[in-house]
């Protein structure tokens, strides 16, 4: 019987409704209490980390859960499911995938809808996470996102809509597989990459969004020997307004390391343009162009590997692609 570990952090998945309608916290996890769910099929292990909203949740925490799945790998465990809420999923989720061995599977889920709500979803996905990490068919697939039958790798998964149950979407590349009659199928392999161990997590990384008519406000504001790295969701295909060129150039003279990923639902940023604010003089500025990665996620690679300690040809080499 394959045993399987439960870490419960909080999220709606853990919340219910009060008379008036408003979702809160409960002092007691209701679906970490499901002791009886597959019972005879799996072992489950349960373990609440802690039962936090998702807002809550920083890179501290992402790094307690990465330290709990090493402590349960060396014990044996067969696999691992994560509940959490749905507003930072994607960047721990992801933060799991680039920092753990993929030795067993470990699925991240969670709900739109309370424990007590009509049509809550949180105890079926609950339910099929553990079938997903419970199937040997599962290893080798990396960290994964199981949410209304289907299953999203770690890496390209994205939240969508504020309540719909079909949240999690995976854009351009779609969903690696689903949960049909209880077991999961899988139509896609994803391509895998070599993992970052990392025993702490640097602070003062950031993301800006770039808009029309943006000047250097913001960039000078992050202008200071405490700010990290920085991440930008350009224009199109990676692009910003000149206004922002000089104050951007500041903060390189400071060696502070630029991502640049595009602001755009699908597709990629690349260095196409050549005119002021362009793609191509960005790159030749020395921004660092990430292909495949939203805005959210190349902050997470970005943090990770600078608190691996890469040197600058290593990170830029780490973060040129979602895939190296």
């Amino acid at each position: 019987m394959k045993k399987i570990l439960a870490i419960h952090t909080g999220g709606t998945i853990s919340m219910s409704q009060n008379d008036q309608g408003e979702i809160v916290p409960n002092a007691q996890n209701p679906i970490a209490q499901q002791a009886t769910i597959l019972d005879g099929q799996v072992q489950l292990i349960t373990d609440e980390l802690f039962n936090l909203p998702s807002p809550h949740v920083t890179p501290v925490q992402m790094l307690a859960i990465k330290q709990r799945i090493v402590r349960a790998i060396a014990d044996g465990i067969d696999g691992v499911v994560i509940t959490h809420g749905t507003d930072t999923l994607e960047e721990t989720a992801y933060f799991l995938d680039l920092t753990l061995p993929d030795t067993i599977p470990v699925v991240v889920t969670g709900a739109m809808r309370s424990s007590n709500e009509v049509g809550s979803d949180g105890l079926h996905n609950f339910q099929s996470a553990i079938q997903v990490a419970a199937a040997d068919v599962s290893r080798g697939q990396g960290v994964m996102v199981v949410m209304n039958d289907e299953i999203h790798t770690a890496r390209y998964v994205t939240k969508t809509h504020t309540t719909n149950v079909a949240t999690f979407r995976t854009p351009t590349f779609g969903p690696i597989g689903l949960v049909v009659k209880d077991h999961p199928t899988y139509f896609q392999q994803l391509i895998r990459q070599e993992f970052c161990d990392i025993d702490h997590v640097v602070g003062h990384v950031y993301l800006l969004k770039a808009f029309a008519g943006m000047d250097g406000t913001l960039f000078d504001a992050l202008n200071n020997d405490q700010t990290a790295g920085l991440v930008i969701e350009g224009l199109g295909a990676g692009n910003l307004p000149p206004q922002t060129l000089p104050a951007v150039q500041r903060l390189l003279d400071r060696k502070i390391p630029i991502v640049l990923v595009s602001r755009c639902y699908n597709g990629v940023a690349e260095d196409i343009y050549d005119y002021q604010g362009g793609g191509i003089e960005l790159r030749k500025m020395g921004l660092m162009l990430c292909q495949g990665l939203n805005g959210q996620k190349a902050r997470i690679k970005l943090l990770v590997g600078l608190s691996a300690g890469l040197p600058n040809d290593a990170l830029r080499e780490f973060l040129k692609t979602a895939v190296s």
